[in-house]
């Protein structure tokens, strides 16, 4: 297969990561509108490249000896302008401070210099069956560099 074949994770410029999406029309209701679910989708997607792109896989979370997985347990989201059918995007996430088991992240979603929406996320690291743990040491280390400075 060709690299460049290959789906993007996106790329980071300083802390922040950057993930273009497109709006197909599955994304859409049906005046070609985004409809408002859809951007929880884009905004995962740009958590999860995030990750991936610092280091830290889901897979390779779960198959640890002592696995743990994610939950949001908070999503805020303001939306600001209508994205439409075929518009090329951009997710913009920041992972902002991990406080014991939580994390605390910063999104937008962007056209051109346009913002489209916000959101502020608290997801929580939990161990399989569902109780919050604290983040591995590995997975704090990966992420230190990325987080904002601690006053």
């Amino acid at each position: 297969m060709n690299p460049s074949d290959q789906p993007t994770a996106g790329w980071f410029e300083g802390r922040e990561h950057r993930l273009p999406v497109r709006v197909y029309y599955e994304d859409t209701d049906f005046t070609g509108v985004v409809y408002h679910a859809s951007y929880a989708r884009y905004f995962e997607r740009g958590r999860s490249d995030f990750l991936r792109l610092a280091g830290i896989h889901h897979s390779i979370l779960l198959a640890q000896a002592d696995p743990s997985a994610f939950v949001v347990t908070r999503l805020a989201m303001d939306f600001v302008k209508a994205a439409r059918i075929d518009d090329a995007l951009l997710v913009r996430t920041a992972y902002d401070t991990v406080r014991g088991p939580r994390m605390f992240i910063t999104q937008s979603l962007t056209r051109g210099e346009d913002v489209i929406a916000r959101a502020q996320v608290e997801a929580a690291c939990i161990t399989l069956d569902g109780r919050p743990r604290r983040p591995s040491r590995e997975l704090v280390e990966a992420l230190r560099p990325l987080l904002l400075p601690q006053s």
